[in-house]
């Protein structure tokens, strides 16, 4: 049986994240990190908490929030396995910008800001792999607020599909209630499950509970670009 330690360095080591580094240093994250299952409502991080440092999903998956004004809690995020997010005290950050709670039964992979000073001392390049992490976790919340400023309801949430699901393991299924959709893309619940019923009569999508199929990702990317 494999161990959730081989399974986070397994999950590491063929990221696209860490791609263009060592292997070691997948395996460095994994020694230096705490692994823990986490049940589904649990919290794996909250917004304002001050030990900052990387969290990576292993198995399952977390929905992002943070605050708005209203003292309301709203949904930005969705990380299935294979997602990795946080921040670093070195680059000048400050308490964590989201609380994120798990959606599924989860297998959650934390280093601690101390735990990557430590891999500094033998792999510097690990400065490197967070400052591409923080990147990339930019482009994705500007791409999403690109989508929710410019397009229509049916292409937002294509395209809003597509980014959920292309960093999964199984690219074809979502497991993702439309509730939790129709906030992620800034719709009523009544707006998206109308665009779902449409793309599920088209053959783009499957539709069961708690779970989106895609089944012609090739067609819901032209009907994002349309």
């Amino acid at each position: 049986m494999t161990s959730d330690s081989e399974k986070a360095l397994d999950l590491l080591t063929a990221s696209r994240w860490l791609a263009p580094y060592p292997p070691g240093l997948a395996q460095a994250l994994v020694q230096e990190g705490g692994l823990a299952r986490l049940a589904a409502g649990r919290w794996a991080q909250a917004e304002g908490d001050e030990e900052t440092g990387l969290m990576v999903v292993v198995e399952g998956a977390v929905d992002l929030y943070c605050q708005a004004p209203g003292d309301r809690e709203v949904r930005v995020g969705h990380a299935a396995a294979g997602a990795a997010l946080g921040q670093a005290m070195r680059f000048g950050g400050g308490p964590r910008l989201a609380t994120a709670v798990c959606a599924e039964a989860s297998l959650i992979l934390r280093v601690s800001d101390a735990g990557l000073e430590r891999i500094a001392r033998e792999r510097p390049d690990i400065w490197r792999a967070v400052a591409a992490l923080v990147y990339l976790q930019l482009r994705s919340a500007l791409q999403m607020a690109a989508e929710i400023a410019t397009l229509p309801p049916r292409q937002r949430i294509a395209a809003r599909l597509l980014a959920l699901t292309r960093s999964r393991p199984d690219p074809s299924v979502l497991n993702l209630n439309q509730q939790a959709l129709a906030e992620l893309v800034g719709l009523t619940r009544k707006t998206v499950n109308g665009h779902l019923a449409a793309f599920r009569r088209e053959g783009l999508v499957a539709l069961e509970y708690g779970r989106i199929g895609l089944l012609d990702p090739r067609r819901l990317q032209l009907v994002a670009d349309s």
